[in-house]
């Protein structure tokens, strides 16, 4: 599997170069780039530019983007609503979906292969509007994704809508062939189990958010610090047929000095490989 790291671990400072280094020099072959505003402003013609630079001059791949939760620099803290693609009024969906298209222009530049989509909020409920709205947004994202060479993922979270279950139905009454599935291993956890997902979404998963928990919320800890069945999961994960890319997205609550950092990374990937 293509070791991968989000940039999430760094999400309290500004994405440059020196932490782009910082990853290559870990053991990861690839990163994920997580468009938050604040960490990455894929708004910022001159931000894009110099990560685009550096792209080009170095062998790390820029595998993916994690679409933005929020359109502000500080994630919602100051009242502004979250980017809800499943939301009720016609307006904020819109909203949502601009905003992910603001960061899914970066790939002019910065030559990501995959945008990871969460659809909705924690809140949402699944019913048949729910479905019509996810197709809409998938249909809509997804149009403009593709002539970027860029692929839709859409993740398993912790709301109705987003079940493995309920994924595959969106993507079968869809007819999504196009689109593929991001499996968040801490969200299964907390949800339906590792392996239980892993069966459900099978080959239409092309990466895998890779992160511990205790079984009760979503804590972004490093593979081992909590109780996901690390084996039996690896094991699962090595029965998909291609083989994802395997992103590990740890909490910035987590980082720590570049060199505690880099050995943690490399550990992690050891044990997930």
């Amino acid at each position: 599997m293509l070791r991968v790291l989000s940039t999430h671990l760094f999400l309290n400072q500004r994405l440059h170069p020196g932490l782009l280094e910082l990853a290559a020099r870990s053991g990861a072959e690839a990163v994920e780039i997580f468009a938050a505003r604040q960490h990455f402003d894929y708004t910022d013609r001159e931000h894009v530019t110099e990560l685009a630079g550096w792209f080009r001059s170095n062998k790390l791949q820029p595998f993916s983007m994690h679409a933005p939760l929020y359109p502000d620099r500080e994630m919602g803290r100051g009242g502004g609503p979250a980017n809800n693609v499943l939301h009720p009024e016609k307006a904020r969906r819109i909203d949502a979906m601009d905003d992910v298209k603001r960061a899914l222009e970066a790939a002019d530049s910065i030559p990501f292969r995959n945008m990871v989509l969460h659809l909705g909020e924690a809140m949402d409920t699944w019913s048949p509007r729910t479905i019509e709205y996810a197709i809409t947004a998938l249909e809509h994202l997804g149009a403009f994704a593709r002539p970027l060479g860029v692929r839709v993922l859409v993740e398993n979270l912790m709301s109705e809508p987003t079940t493995p279950e309920h994924l595959m139905e969106i993507l079968r009454i869809g007819h999504m062939d196009h689109v593929g599935v991001c499996l968040d291993l801490g969200h299964a956890h907390v949800s339906v189990g590792v392996t239980e997902a892993i069966g459900t979404l099978g080959s239409r998963i092309v990466s895998v958010h890779a992160h511990d928990n205790h079984g009760v919320k979503d804590e972004h800890l490093w593979p081992g610090e909590g109780t996901i069945a690390w084996p039996a999961a690896v094991k699962a994960l090595k029965t998909i047929d291609p083989a994802p890319a395997l992103v590990l997205e740890i909490s910035q609550k987590q980082n720590g000095d570049a060199q505690t950092v880099s050995a943690r990374i490399g550990q992690a990937f050891d044990l997930l490989n």
